[in-house]
């Protein structure tokens, strides 16, 4: 290592990209790369044993990729003796014993660690250079030049300029098929009949780095949610690569029609299993999204498949983001429907007799995962309607899935899954009964609780507490356009079944 550091890298653990902004003018001679595994990222919320592993296995396997190129790399472990446990102590260790001129990082992912670390450099009075994520399709800025002035954010509006400006899934300056999506294309359910023969998952076996990082996590977070048994992500790029190409090539095609569907027991389905790798940027979204326009262009795959995937990763991904950074740091604070209510003890075991709910939270805890419909009109849909306090359905999710990353996980639970920005995000509450879970699953059928029934012993909770919500909060509700059907259908209820429901609803939240 160099006597004098010029620029000290901060690498963060979602950041293990080579091609990443702070490593554009990397000089071996006179930079080094700093990372640091400490408790208080596994700690700020209850991180789960399956995502702890994933970060510090991908962290380890990538710092040995730029020792192998002979870069100098200062790296803390979780349990190195003088370990701080913070990211700030760590960066002030560092910065005391290698005195770097300068400190140089892409932006981080999350608010905290971002104020964070510049505390330290002012601390220690170091310029610090945070650049641009080259990551993304767009820039922070683009974003908030896209919501100057506008009364109201749609994700659909920020998603057509990307595919303007990107030229992808279009001809011309007309999108490919004459429509923007195809929404309605891509809701099929599995019938009664089910997925029949469903493709077998790429999992990868764990090798020493993963292996002794399973053991750490283990000893040193024993009370965190999850267990570690079926552990079989990606945490190198070349296994990155090679899920995006098994997902093109054995799930794409089905991924459109099935993207909403779910099915007991069954946790992977046509989902591409990618998002852990993409937020950690062990994969780039360009060659994600090129890979399936390329399927599409090679007639491997149907146009609203390749479009419902692209829009996911163009889209919603990109408007997400902008989301969070133009509206931090008051945005976790946001509770638009005034929710106070806690978080039901069974998010951390799966122990109800809900069958969508513990289907759901047990693959949670096993895998690290559920696919978006599970999080959004299953966990979400329910803390949404028991009126859970929407900083705790956040840190849940933060904590439990790989793929969580704060500027990608709040302002979907907060924004779209809880309604509590006010629509900011969505256009709209999310919000259905238990008819809609028993029309996109099996789980009504093996299930002791009817979806069509919002009242007696055998009632379904979700419906119960639908109508409950639309009841609670109908003034504000009967505010919004898209709601009037769903109110329409509530005063159809006579007082007596309105008074009958918030009794039982009232059971329901006091059983928890």
């Amino acid at each position: 290592m160099a006597k004098s550091i010029r620029h000290l890298v901060l690498i963060l653990g979602d950041q293990l990209n080579m091609d990443s902004s702070a490593l554009a003018d990397f000089d071996p001679n006179q930079d080094a790369i700093w990372m640091a595994e400490v408790m208080e990222e596994s700690t700020h919320v209850p991180s789960s044993k399956q995502r702890s592993t994933l970060f510090l296995s991908a962290m380890r396997h990538f710092a040995q990729c730029l020792l192998d190129k002979n870069w100098a790399v200062i790296y803390a472990r979780l349990n190195d003796a003088n370990n701080t446990g913070t990211l700030a102590g760590e960066l002030a260790k560092a910065i005391e014993v290698h005195k770097p001129q300068q400190l140089v990082m892409t932006a981080p992912g999350e608010w905290r660690v971002l104020q964070s670390l510049r505390g330290v450099a002012k601390q220690h009075g170091l310029p610090i250079e945070v650049r641009d994520d080259t990551h993304f399709f767009s820039t922070v800025r683009e974003f908030a030049e896209h919501a100057k002035g506008r009364k109201q954010l749609r994700q659909e509006f920020f998603y057509r300029e990307l595919r303007q400006k990107t030229g992808i899934l279009m001809d011309g300056k007309k999108p490919l098929g004459g429509q923007w999506n195809f929404d309605e294309d891509n809701r099929g359910s599995f019938g009664k009949q089910g997925p029949g023969m469903l493709p077998v998952p790429l999992r990868f076996e764990p090798d020493d780095i993963t292996l002794e990082v399973m053991t750490l996590v283990k000893d040193t977070f024993p009370q965190n949610p999850g267990a570690l048994n079926s552990f079989g992500w990606p945490v190198t790029r070349d296994q990155a690569l090679l899920t995006l190409d098994s997902f093109i090539q054995h799930r794409l095609p089905s991924f459109g029609l099935y993207q909403d569907a779910m099915w007991e027991g069954e946790v992977w389905l046509y989902h591409s299993h990618i998002s852990s790798a993409l937020n950690l940027k062990l994969l780039n979204p360009r060659e994600v999204v090129e890979a399936a326009e390329k399927a599409y262009q090679q007639g491997l795959v149907p146009l609203p498949a390749a479009e419902g995937f692209i829009r996911q990763v163009l889209g919603w991904r990109e408007y997400v983001r902008g989301i969070y950074w133009t509206q931090m740091p008051e945005y976790v604070e946001r509770n638009e429907m005034q929710a106070t209510a806690k978080l039901p003890a069974f998010y951390w075991t799966g122990n109800t007799d809900m069958a969508c709910l513990r289907d759901a939270i047990h693959q949670t805890l096993e895998h690290g995962y559920a696919h978006h419909i599970q999080r959004l009109m299953v966990t979400g849909l329910y803390a949404l309607l028991l009126g859970v306090e929407p900083k705790q359905v956040h840190q849940w999710y933060l904590g439990v899935y790989v793929d969580a990353v704060e500027w990608v996980e709040l302002p979907n639970t907060l924004g779209m899954s809880q309604f509590a920005d006010g629509g900011l995000m969505a256009s709209k509450p999310y919000v259905a009964s238990g008819k809609y879970i028993d029309r996109m699953s099996n789980h009504c059928k093996g299930c002791k609780f009817n979806p069509a029934l919002a009242t007696g012993e055998t009632a379904c909770p979700f419906t119960t507490l639908y109508w409950d919500y639309l009841n609670r909060h109908v003034d504000t509700l009967a505010k919004n356009p898209r709601m009037l059907m769903q109110l329409k259908n509530l005063n159809r209820l006579t007082d007596d079944a309105r008074a009958e429901i918030a009794s039982q609803a009232n059971l329901i939240k006091n059983s928890h």
